[in-house]
């Protein structure tokens, strides 16, 4: 920067040879005295070192020379003020730059230094350059410091020490130096200043962390090239990167002050190379607890592994987050499923154990299991490839022996299964963009706490996101979106899942999901299931229904509460366990089902909103609760609300216990379920015993086990019409099924009574 250029401002005096009558022997200001014609003072065209200069003869104690002009000082601007001086005869005096400060109104700024120090004259005719910088800052090499308030001056030099001596004075020079000073104004340094080299291949990390060093507090510019790093580097200051950097996968770049995935775009040129070395270095930097991706959208073309993109970590525990932007899956070859069939061999005695598996190399950590006795959502967690063996996400429920498994692997756009463990990891107001050729988050094998919240999973080709171990144990899932690929399509050609879970203490809490397979297929127990909203169905006539949500344990010990459960199903299944025959434990048990919608519209009638599938004999319900659901069918009613799928086996009926069905309303449906249940029974014919039918009426097809109440609501008379006053006795479980209950007179009566009944012991 430079006024006198870039402005025109005329800074440099006046020659002397134009005339002495603008130069003041006094302050410079109006109406001070000048040295035109004054008895010492002379212009001397001719000297053997200057052009044409001043003769001065000293004659006061500081005897002044000021230019009469106001030289302004603009904002920022900095000034030096030079002179070439010689002493000709007399006594050698001291010499120094000297002003007079103006500020607004032609007044003077005071309580400022007015001259620079001293020089003196030790020689005659030997030329000595003086000089002195002004300006308003504090900076090093500045001798007049004057602040923002003068707004011009007067400047010349002084004359001081004996009088007596005559001394020639070169014409003044006044220029803006602000360029000496422009680095340290203008708040940053240059990396090419240190030695940076932008070709691309010279090893650049020397000279940024050099000039990191060196900007204190200001911006460190990276220029435009191509800068390679071969090592780790930390900027502690701000950057600006007008090139790019190229780095190694190992090596960290940290952003201390622009720690956000736009000031990595910036620094790597490519999207998703940036957000997996801002990833790198959340993970490697305990400053920051977050990666902000600035509202960024992420175009990818290819799945991240998230652990090879930190390679120095494969276990990490302190709380980090990732928020605030959008992944979008690319078309390309990168995201197809890959499939590998395998022989192996299983043992219920070492439930997620397959062993002596064929081209164990070839199936990869995170691929889904299936074949003959494998039940939903079963992956690779782990794999021993000297072993051959692969250790599973969970049991399966009839595979004993050798047999041939197929294992599918989806491609996700995060995907830390490459992690052994990863804890109290947060996504937070992302967009998984999956555009149907992607899946979305897959966690590490192993893990506590982690969390998703605010986030969109859309339109995902197979999964949103999947648990291959016990990375998802205790993980909340908050807020959340899933959005189907499949909407289109018939319930029944559907395989989209939202999410899966392997371990206990999961909470789901007000998501909304749409139109998948399944919502979520939930292995573990003491899972909360509150206020989500997910619906599965489709235009097709008296459709089938798939299940919203799949209880993979027998017992649960879940709460499912406040849900709007729409056209879909809950179904609790055993099919995890490798000894599905009930032998001991709980059965089916501990599963609280209060204050939901169910929903349905236009689906077959034997539809179902709960449906209990064992996989083994002997199972029953217990401690089950399912009271102040709001139950209701559309288009079309169903027949129950309730039903046991037999397809494998069926419960064992005498075994039911602590079961309550009430306080739930139902619309549309045929034939409501209570338990305990009261019937009224009128008894028009005397006869001896009483049959009351409970048929249908009781949950999970139950027996009349018990009866709680019998209350008359007729007088009892016999066939010559007396009353009686007799209490029968009962019979439960009376009937080809089980579901009536005999009430036993002494004698032939007639009467009406109510019957309050259960179908648990």
């Amino acid at each position: 920067m430079n006024k006198a250029i870039t402005d025109g401002v005329l800074l440099t005096p006046p020659v002397f040879a134009n005339g002495l009558a603008v130069w003041s022997s006094g302050d410079g200001t109006p109406g001070s005295a000048t040295y035109f014609d004054a008895p010492n003072a002379a212009f001397v065209p001719s000297d053997a070192n200057f052009a044409g200069c001043l003769e001065l003869l000293k004659t006061q104690a500081t005897q002044k020379l000021r230019y009469m002009g106001e030289t302004p000082l603009l904002p920022g601007c900095y000034l030096r003020v030079t002179v070439r001086v010689k002493a000709i005869s007399g006594n050698l005096p001291n010499v120094r730059i000297a002003a007079w400060a103006g500020g607004a109104g032609g007044v003077a700024v005071t309580g400022i230094p007015l001259s620079a120090p001293s020089v003196s004259l030790t020689e005659y005719g030997k030329v000595y350059e003086i000089s002195a910088i002004v300006g308003a800052g504090t900076r090093n090499g500045v001798d007049l410091v004057w602040g923002a308030d003068p707004l011009y001056g007067h400047f010349g030099l002084d004359l001081t020490g004996a009088n007596g001596g005559v001394v020639r004075v070169d014409d003044i020079e006044i220029e803006d130096i602000t360029s000496a000073f422009l680095r340290d104004m203008m708040g940053w340094v240059d990396v090419k200043d240190y030695g940076a080299i932008g070709d691309g291949v010279y090893d650049n990390t020397s000279a940024f962390e050099a000039a990191d060093a060196a900007a204190a507090g200001r911006r460190v510019v990276i220029p435009q090239g191509v800068y390679h790093l071969s090592g780790d580097v930390t900027f502690d200051n701000h950057t600006l990167f007008e090139g790019q950097i190229t780095q190694a996968a190992d090596k960290v770049l940290i952003l201390r002050q622009d720690f956000d995935l736009p000031s990595y775009i910036e620094a790597f040129g490519d999207e998703a190379l940036a957000f997996q070395k801002a990833f790198q270095a959340l993970l490697n930097n305990s400053d920051h607890e977050s990666l902000d991706l600035g509202g960024r959208k992420v175009s990818l073309t290819a799945p991240i592994d998230m652990q090879a993109a930190v390679p120095n970590k494969t276990s990490y525990a302190t709380r980090r987050v990732i928020r605030n932007g959008q992944l979008e899956a690319q078309s390309g070859a990168a995201w197809t499923t890959t499939e590998q069939s395998s022989q192996a061999s299983y043992d219920a005695a070492d439930p997620r154990t397959l062993s002596g598996v064929a081209n164990v190399a070839n199936i990869a950590v995170g691929s889904l299991v299936l074949g003959a006795g494998v039940g939903r959502e079963v992956y690779v967690m782990a794999r021993d490839i000297a072993a051959q063996t692969l250790t599973l996400s969970a049991a399966l429920y009839d595979a004993e022996g050798i047999a041939t498994y197929t294992f599918r692997r989806f491609k996700y756009l995060l995907d830390f299964s490459g992690f052994d463990h990863l804890s109290k990891f947060v996504l937070s107001d992302i967009e998984f963009q999956c555009n149907g050729i992607a899946s979305g988050v897959m966690l590490a094998p192993t893990g506590i706490i982690m969390h998703l919240r605010d986030c969109f999973f859309t339109r995902p080709k197979d999964r949103g996101l999947t648990s291959i171990g016990t990375g998802c144990q205790g993980m909340l899932v908050d807020r959340c979106q899933f959005l189907s690929a499949e909407d289109a399509l018939p319930v029944a050609q559907r395989v989209s899942i939202g999410l899966n879970v392997n371990a206990n203490d999961i909470k789901l809490r007000n998501n909304r999901a749409t139109r998948l397979h399944h919502f979520a297929v939930l292995g573990g127990r003491n899972h909360l299931i509150i206020g989500n909203h997910f619906f599965q169905g489709d235009d097709v006539a008296g459709g089938i229904r798939s299940a919203g949500l799949v209880l993979m344990e027998s017992h649960s010990s879940c709460i499912i509460t406040g849900n709007y459960v729409d056209n879909c199903s809950i179904e609790w299944t055993n099919e995890q366990d490798p000894t599905p025959d009930f032998s001991s434990g709980f059965s089916f048990s501990a599963l609280t089902l209060s204050d939901n919608v169910f929903l349905c519209s236009d689906v077959a009638s034997w539809f179902s909103y709960l449906v209990v599938r064992p996989h083994g004999t002997g199972h029953f319900v217990s401690g089950v609760s399912i009271t102040g659901n709001k139950f209701r069918s559309t288009s079309g009613e169903i027949e129950r609300v309730d039903r046991v799928d037999t397809s494998f086996a069926a419960l064992d009926l005498d075994r039911m216990k602590n079961v309550t069905m009430e306080g739930n309303s139902f619309h549309g449906v045929g034939q409501p379920s209570f338990n305990p249940v009261r019937v009224s029974h009128d008894q028009n014919t005397a006869a001896v015993t009483w049959d009351v039918s409970f048929d249908q009426v009781l949950p999970f097809g139950g027996r009349t086990r018990a009866v709680d109440a019998i209350v008359q609501t007729g007088p009892a008379r016999t066939t010559s019409n007396l009353i009686r006053y007799d209490t029968p006795y009962v019979l439960t479980a009376q009937g080809a099924g089980q579901t009536h209950v005999h009430l036993k007179w002494p004698l032939p009566v007639t009467g009406a009574v109510d019957v309050i009944a259960r179908m648990d012991g």
